[in-house]
């Protein structure tokens, strides 16, 4: 099977013992097997619980077998007696039906495992000459999972709100600025991931949801224990958690309403995974996560618009109300009412443009107020009058 080629959805679903193997599985091993394989992670080391042994695999080919299989799995739990391949295209589908998307040019063909094959490309590549490939993975694939709770709702359910993803998507964003700011001492790039945090929460949202509501958003233990993986992950930029973090880790656990076990077991799961693997991972191999996290952001966001910038500047000329409000935004702060302009605007110009579709994917909203930072150098001078250089 070569997950680069077309065919390989068919002929990995035609392996009869793979499949009984993953029907064999339970939820919660599943679930760690997941987690083991790097998944959750973002990094993915081997397929889930070995179940496909080939060395041959590419890091993103793994991530494709991974992928598919986590949305089969969930499909097989669910007990749906609707065509799997068929059932993950509608799930798309219907996230689309909310807003445009880059897979709005794929999602007009023919349901099949081909079309499958290339929503699951174009969600996991993106694209190999745009976006950085260790910045891919710890943002985008690092969310994938997103996707596979979201499918698990759009089966029980037959629909997926809109706000069930932005409920779960901000639930996030405020758990790791949580654990960001249960650090005692700082580095600078903590210092910048959570003003990152922050303003992507400014620009987000009208207001920003509290932890307390960020808990109350979550629901099932599937979310539950991603949730704790996540705060671990943002809580193991510095290589290591303290003992302040794993107090906070701890209540976070008690709160999701875990089994401290399970807590201590996502701890120790981060520190075997990344003290394993760190030879076979980009980001570990020279800088801490947090760094390659805000310099990659920095740099992505940068090459994109430069290599859309005359788009992009006919796009903002013509929105005459977005120029007005960068403009103002250059001299005094927004309010919210306009930040959630700013915010609503861009996007819709984003959709309009193939490869700025990555802010329209789950963690893309954090890299708006680095958009914002960087637009005034497309404009004309007089737009940048009053900007001071830092």
């Amino acid at each position: 099977m070569n997950p680069s080629a077309n065919g390989w959805i068919k002929k990995l679903l035609k392996d009869q013992v793979l499949i009984e193997r993953i029907h064999e599985i339970a939820v919660t091993p599943f679930y760690e097997a997941l987690r083991s394989s790097g998944f959750i992670y973002g990094s993915n080391i081997m397929v889930i619980g070995n179940l496909i042994k080939n060395d041959d695999f590419t890091n993103e080919e793994i991530c494709k077998i991974n992928f598919l299989i986590a949305f089969y799995y969930t499909y097989h739990i669910s007990g749906s007696k609707h065509d799997f391949t068929h059932s993950v295209i509608d799930f798309y589908t219907q996230i689309n039906a909310h807003k445009t998307t880059f897979f709005s040019e794929l999602l007009g063909e023919k349901k099949s495992n081909g079309l499958l094959e290339k929503i699951i490309h174009k969600r996991i590549q993106i694209d190999d000459n745009i976006i950085d490939k260790s910045f891919n993975y710890f943002i985008t694939n690092a969310l994938l999972f997103t996707d596979i709770l979201a499918y698990k709702t759009f089966l029980e359910r037959n629909e997926i709100s809109e706000s069930y993803i932005q409920n779960f998507e901000s639930s996030i964003e405020t758990i790791v600025m949580e654990a960001l700011n249960a650090k005692v001492e700082k580095s600078d790039y903590d210092h910048s991931l959570i003003n990152l945090f922050e303003q992507s929460l400014r620009y987000q949202h009208i207001h920003k949801i509290s932890y307390a509501e960020a808990i109350a958003n979550i629901k099932t233990p599937e979310e539950s224990y991603y949730i704790i993986d996540i705060a671990c992950m943002a809580t193991w930029g510095d290589s290591v958690i303290d003992k302040d973090e794993k107090k906070f880790l701890k209540q976070l656990g008690t709160d999701l309403q875990l089994d401290n076990k399970k807590v201590l077991a996502a701890m120790e799961s981060i520190n075997v995974f990344y003290a394993k693997h760190k030879d076979k991972i980009a980001l570990l191999s020279s800088k801490n996560i947090v760094k390659t996290f805000y310099d990659n952001s920095s740099k992505m966001v940068t090459k994109l618009i430069s290599r859309n910038s005359k788009r992009l500047q006919r796009e903002l000329r013509e929105s005459k109300e977005l120029m007005k409000l960068l403009t103002k935004s250059t001299i005094r702060d927004l309010t919210e009412d306009e930040q959630k302009k700013v915010n609503d605007q861009l996007l819709d110009i984003f959709k309009s443009i193939p490869s700025l579709a990555i802010f329209l994917l789950p963690g893309g909203a954090l890299l708006l107020p680095i958009v914002i930072k960087f637009i005034p150098k497309l404009l004309p001078s007089a737009f940048d009058d009053n900007r001071i250089e830092e």
